[in-house]
C-alpha cells in the first residue's frame, strides 16, 4: 500500500514492465505532483503528520497507512517504486530475472547494511519470508508469500478449529520454494508462473530481517533494526516516531537529517498545527478546509491535489445474519449518492467509483460495478424488498481520527436512510487502531469503512489481496470461487493484455456480491508548512522523503 522512490535500475525482466502503473497527472500544474522547484540545503529536521499504528513495526504485520509510512521510511526491499509514476526499480536488487515466470533468480547488490551494522544477504530475505509465511507468528501480510512454492505447508493447519494455528499444527518451518545460493543470491520458486511477482516484492511485507530480529520479535517491533534511508530513535504509536538518517544507506540519500512522524487524535488539530508552522506535512486537509477552497487560500502554493491510487470502499458483514443477503448489500449501494457526496464533503475532490480497481493503474477499466454503482432509489427498495427487508438500526463503522470520515460516513447514512427508509447511524471509532481491531475479529455489527492503498502499481493489487478467499485483507470472509479461479488464470498469463483481460473479468464479479461496496476514488489534497520545499507526493500518497528539503 505505500513504497518510497529512491534512483535504482529498472527491474530486469520485459514481463514485469508492462504491469506498472500508468503515470498519475500531478497538481499545480506539474506532472510530478511537487512544489516549484528550490534548492533547499541539506539537513534540517521535518514533521509529518500521521497516526497510530494498529500494530507494532515489523513490516510483515503491518497492511495499514499508518505503520506502513514508517516501516517505509526504516526499510528498503528488492525493488522500490518511482515517485513519478510507480514504476518499480530495483533498489537492493541487482537483477531479477526468469526465464519462464516460476524459477526466479535475485542476485543482491554489495555493501548494504541494517542500522546495526551488519550485512543485508540473501538469508536475510529468505529466513524473513519464511518467518512471515510461518502460520503459528501470525503475521498479517503472510499471505503475500502464497505464490511461493510449499506456503501451504508452513501455514499449517488448525485441527482445533480456533483460528489460532500452534507449532505442533505446522511442523514445516521454511518454504521449499526459497534457497539461499550464496550471500548475494537465492532462488524463488513460485507454484504457478507469475508476471507480477518482480513488482509486488518492492511491498515492504517482503522487506529483510537482521538477525537481532528472530532474537525477539516483539522487542524489535517496538523499535525495530531496517536498512533503510532512516533509523528509528524514539517514540511510540501513541505520540509519534522520531527517525535520523542512515549514513551508511545504500540508495539515494535523503536530504533531511532527522524525520519525526507526529500521532494525531482528529485532522482539524493536525490541520491547525501545519497553518501554525507547527507541522511540515499533511497527507490529506480536513473537509472544512475544502470546502470552497479554502485549503488553496490558506496555504497558497503549498498544496497540491493529485490522483492517488486509492479506493474508499463500505465493507458489508456478511459474517453477520442480518447482513448476509447480496440483494441487501445491492440496495445498500444503490441507496448511496456518490455524486452528491463527493459534491457536498469532497468539493468534488474524488472521483464517484465505477468499480473496485484504481484508475491509475494499467488494467483499469470503468463500469465493473454495472448498475449498483449508480444511485437509484426506486430500484434500491426493490432489492431491499428482494432481500426481505431490514429490521433495526443499519450502522456504518468510521474511524474518527481520519479527515472526511465523519461527514462522509453521516453522509452515506442519510442517503441510505432517505433512499430506503430504514434508520442508519454512524457509528465512530476513536481511532484507526481501535475499528482495525473489531474489523481484524469479526465483530463488525453493521456496515464499516474500508479503503485500500496500492501495495505496488498492479491491478492485481487491488483485487487478490481483498477479495481472494482467505486473502490477508478480504475484511468480511467472501468466498467466490470462479474469481479465485480467474485471477489464478491472470497471473499465469503469457501477456499484460491476457493477464488484465482476466483481472477485469474477475472484478465483474464482485457485482454479485456487492459484499464490498465502492464508494470512490481518491485524489489528495495535501499540505506542507512554509519551512520545506521541493516537496513531492509519490503515486502511493506519500511525502517524497528522498526530494523534500528544508529552507
Amino acid at each position: 500500500m505505500r513504497g518510497l522512490s529512491r534512483a535504482a535500475r529498472a527491474v530486469a525482466g520485459a514481463a514485469t514492465i508492462a504491469l506498472v502503473a500508468t503515470a498519475c497527472g500531478g497538481g499545480s500544474g506539474d506532472s510530478g505532483g511537487s512544489s516549484p522547484s528550490a534548492a533547499g540545503k541539506t539537513g534540517g529536521a521535518i514533521t509529518y503528520g500521521s497516526c497510530k499504528p494498529q500494530n507494532n513495526l515489523i513490516p510483515a504485520n503491518s497492511n495499514e497507512v499508518c505503520g506502513g509510512r514508517v516501516i517505509d521510511a526504516l526499510f528498503t526491499g528488492l525493488v522500490d517504486y518511482n515517485s513519478d509514476d510507480a514504476s518499480p526499480q530495483n533498489a537492493v536488487a541487482e537483477s531479477i530475472e526468469s526465464t519462464d515466470n516460476k524459477l526466479w533468480t535475485i542476485k543482491l547488490k554489495t555493501g548494504w547494511t541494517f542500522h546495526d551494522g551488519t550485512p543485508v544477504d540473501a538469508a536475510s530475505f529468505v529466513d524473513a519470508w519464511n518467518y512471515s509465511a510461518y502460520g503459528p507468528n501470525a503475521m498479517q501480510n503472510s499471505y503475500f508469500f502464497g505464490p511461493i512454492d510449499g506456503f501451504t505447508d508452513v501455514q499449517g493447519e488448525d485441527k482445533n478449529k480456533d483460528e489460532k494455528i500452534e507449532a505442533s499444527e505446522a511442523p514445516i518451518k521454511e518454504m521449499k520454494g526459497l534457497k539461499v545460493v550464496d550471500d548475494s543470491t537465492f532462488e524463488v520458486t513460485l507454484s504457478t508462473p507469475s508476471s507480477v511477482f518482480p513488482v509486488m516484492v518492492g511491498y515492504t511485507a517482503f522487506s529483510p530481517l537482521p538477525k537481532s530480529f528472530f532474537d525477539d520479535p516483539k522487542a524489535f517491533g517496538d523499535k525495530p533494526v531496517g536498512n533503510g534511508a532512516f533509523k528509528l530513535d524514539s517514540g511510540d504509536g501513541d505520540t509519534g516516531y522520531t527517525l535520523s538518517a542512515y549514513k551508511d544507506y545504500k540508495g539515494a540519500k535523503p536530504k533531511i537529517d532527522k524525520l519525526t512522524f507526529k500521532t494525531y487524535q482528529t485532522p482539524e488539530a493536525e490541520y491547525a498545527d501545519l497553518l501554525a508552522d507547527n507541522l511540515d506535512f499533511i497527507d490529506q486537509v480536513p473537509p472544512s478546509a475544502l470546502a470552497g477552497d479554502q485549503y488553496k487560500q490558506d496555504l497558497g502554493d503549498r498544496q497540491i491535489d493529485k490522483a492517488v491510487g486509492v479506493i474508499q470502499t463500505a465493507t458489508v458483514p456478511i459474517y453477520d445474519s442480518k447482513y448476509k443477503s447480496p440483494d441487501l448489500a445491492k440496495a445498500i449501494s444503490l441507496a448511496i449518492n456518490r455524486e452528491q457526496i463527493v459534491k457536498q464533503i469532497y468539493n468534488n475532490g474524488r472521483q464517484p467509483a465505477t468499480g473496485w480497481v484504481s484508475p491509475v493503474v494499467n488494467g483499469y477499466k470503468a463500469g465493473a460495478c454495472g448498475e449498483f454503482c449508480t444511485f437509484d432509489a426506486a430500484k434500491a427498495k426493490e432489492f431491499l424488498q428482494k432481500a426481505g427487508g431490514f429490521t433495526g438500526t443499519m450502522t456504518y463503522g468510521y474511524n474518527a481520527d481520519g479527515p472526511g470520515n465523519k461527514e462522509a460516513a453521516e453522509a452515506i447514512c442519510g442517503s441510505i436512510s432517505n433512499a430506503l427508509g430504514v434508520k442508519c447511524q454512524a457509528k465512530a471509532y476513536v481511532d484507526f487502531n481501535t475499528l482495525r481491531t473489531d474489523v481484524d475479529e469479526r465483530k463488525m455489527t453493521g456496515l464499516f469503512r474500508t479503503g485500500w492503498v496500492m501495495d505496488y502499481p498492479s491491478i492485481e493489487n487491488f483485487l487478490v489481496p481483498l477479495y481472494s478467499t482467505g486473502a490477508s485483507s478480504n475484511d468480511n470472509d467472501q468466498s467466490i470461487p470462479q474469481f479465485d479461479a480467474l485471477v489464478k488464470e491472470a497471473a499465469a498469463a503469457d501477456t499484460t493484455e491476457a493477464a488484465n483481460a482476466k483481472y477485469e473479468e474477475a472484478e465483474k464479479l464482485l457485482a454479485t456480491t456487492m459484499a464490498v461496496i465502492p464508494l470512490w476514488y481518491s485524489n489528495q489534497q495535501s499540505g506542507w508548512s512554509s519551512k520545506v520545499s521541493n516537496v513531492k507526493v509519490n503515486p502511493f500518497g506519500n511525502l517524497d522523503l528522498e526530494s523534500v528539503t528544508v529552507k
